[in-house]
């Protein structure tokens, strides 16, 4: 079998009339003049958008570092209030032992108020508390009767800001209790 071959006798040819050069050089000139109203238009709203996102970005940079020089802002205009009781017990010499403690429990009264307006809380472990190394330093370990790593004593109170501790704890920390007659140093590790 052979393969048949194309017939082209129902195919009709065409012939292209070229336009007067007149009418084609018109259209072309116009289509050109519209092309470089578009590329102008064009440009001009591509360098708009790349000033607005410059504008956003030098004020996202600004407002950012208003944020950052005052975030202390509020926390402070809190204090403000104890560094006036402070003053205000420093300047009564007069002041009865008694008052001066009283004055004293009231500042610390608006301190802790400051801080939970601030969200800053203690971290006060209590004795036989498990250790958290998180939220605790140990400083030193002592033999007690209690189970080994729980607390024995607090030394120094720990704060948190929300869940990130500013200071750990300063705290004391049970060790196990070593039976006389045995030494820390295993005789199998002498060999």
């Amino acid at each position: 079998m052979r393969p048949r071959r194309p017939q082209f006798d129902k195919m009709q040819e065409k012939t292209v009339q070229p336009q007067d050069a007149e009418n084609s050089a018109k259209p072309l000139e116009a289509q050109l003049a519209e092309a470089h109203a578009r590329i102008e238009q064009q440009r001009d709203a591509m360098l708009r958008a790349v000033a607005d996102a410059e504008n956003s970005r030098k004020r996202a940079q600004a407002e950012a570092a208003s944020a950052q020089k005052y975030a202390l802002e509020r926390f402070a205009e809190q204090l403000l209030p104890v560094a006036d009781s402070l003053e205000a017990a420093l300047d009564n010499a007069q002041a009865s032992p008694e008052a001066l403690r009283d004055g004293v429990q009231l500042t610390l009264k608006q301190l802790g108020a400051a801080f939970k307006k601030a969200h800053v809380a203690q971290i006060a472990p209590l004795p036989g508390e498990r250790f958290d190394p998180h939220r605790h330093q140990a400083m030193a370990a002592v033999e007690a009767d209690s189970e080994p790593n729980t607390i024995v004593s607090l030394m120094q109170k720990g704060y948190l800001l929300h869940d990130r501790v500013l200071r750990p704890a300063l705290v004391t920390v049970a060790k196990a209790v070593e039976k006389e007659g045995t030494s820390p140093i295993s005789s199998t590790d002498s060999d």
